[in-house]
C-alpha cells in the first residue's frame, strides 16, 4: 500500500488529518527519507497541507483548487494534536457572536504556553494565558467536527485585557459596540478568576466613557463593589505618558484618545 492510497482510505473514513508520527507507525519499513518524499509529493498535488511541524491536513475537494484549509476545519484536531487545551477567542470569537467588522484575517486561538516555536501557519495566530477556563467555552458545530469559542463575556474582557495583540483599544471598542449586546455583565463575575483587575476597570471605562453603555457600566460597578475588588489607579495605555485628566470612578487614566469606527 502506498502512501497516497492510505491517505485516501483516512479521507474516506471521515478522517481530516494525521501526524507523521502516525504515518511512521502504519510504514515501519520505510525511512524518514523515503516518507518525507511521499509527502512531499502529496503537498505538491495539493493533497496533503502541513498546517504545523509533523501535522497534515488532508485536503478536500472544495479546498483542492487553492491547496489551502481553513483552520476551522482541523483546529480541534490540531489541538489534540498538540495536547493542549484551547479556545477560539479575541476577534476571531466575537464575530461568532455577530461582531464582524473588525474581523481577523486570521484564527486568533488562545492556548497556554509555552510558546510554539515550530508553527509555520500563517491563518492561525496565537495568543497565549496560563489557564484555559473550559467552563466559559462555548462549543459550535463546524464543517467536521467542533470548534470552541470564548463565551461572549470572557471574549469581552479578553478585548480588553490583550487590546495590544488585536492592534489597540480603538479596535476592542469597536468591536465591543457590536458585542456588548451579547455581554451579560452578571455573568463577568465567572471571568474575575481569569482576569486582572485591571481589566475590568479598562472595561468600565470604556463602556461608560467611549461606548456610552451607561445602565451596562453602573451594573458592572456594582458587581465590582460587591465582590469587594480594590482599585488602584492605572493608565488606560501603558505605553503612553500620564496625562492630567480629571478623576474617574474606575481610576483610569485616560491618556490616549479613542475612535470608534464607524460601522
Amino acid at each position: 500500500m502506498s502512501l497516497n492510497e492510505w491517505v485516501q482510505r483516512q479521507e474516506l473514513r471521515g478522517r481530516t488529518a494525521f501526524s507523521v508520527e502516525e504515518v511512521r507507525d502504519v510504514f515501519p519499513d520505510r525511512s524518514d527519507n523515503v516518507l518525507r518524499t511521499d509527502l512531499s509529493r502529496l503537498h505538491t498535488t495539493r493533497k496533503v497541507q502541513l498546517v504545523h511541524r509533523g501535522f497534515y491536513v488532508i485536503v478536500p475537494v472544495q479546498y483542492r483548487l487553492k491547496g489551502v484549509v481553513p483552520p476551522a476545519y482541523y483546529i480541534n484536531e490540531l489541538m489534540a494534536y498538540l495536547k493542549k487545551p484551547y479556545y477560539v477567542g479575541l476577534l476571531s470569537a466575537a464575530a461568532v457572536y455577530g461582531a464582524t467588522h473588525q474581523r481577523a484575517m486570521e484564527m486568533q486561538v488562545m492556548t497556554i504556553p509555552p510558546r510554539s516555536r515550530t508553527s509555520r501557519n500563517n491563518l492561525i495566530s496565537w495568543h497565549y494565558r496560563q489557564e484555559i477556563p473550559s467552563h466559559l467555552l462555548v462549543t459550535k458545530n463546524a464543517e467536521m467536527g467542533i470548534i470552541k469559542y470564548s463565551n461572549p463575556e470572557l471574549t469581552a474582557v479578553d478585548l480588553v485585557q490583550f487590546a495590544s495583540n488585536i492592534g489597540g483599544y480603538g479596535r476592542a471598542a469597536t468591536v465591543l459596540v457590536e458585542l456588548i449586546e451579547m455581554v451579560d455583565i452578571d455573568k463577568l463575575v465567572d471571568v474575575f478568576p481569569y482576569t486582572s483587575t485591571a481589566a475590568l476597570q479598562r472595561l468600565g471605562y470604556l463602556l461608560e466613557h467611549v461606548l456610552f453603555e451607561q445602565e451596562k457600566a453602573d451594573r458592572l460597578y456594582s458587581v465590582l463593589r460587591e465582590n469587594k475588588t480594590f482599585y488602584k489607579s492605572i493608565p488606560l495605555s501603558t505605553e503612553h505618558p500620564i496625562a492630567p485628566t480629571g478623576h474617574n470612578r474606575w481610576w483610569v487614566n485616560a491618556n490616549i484618545q479613542i475612535e470608534i469606527d464607524e460601522l
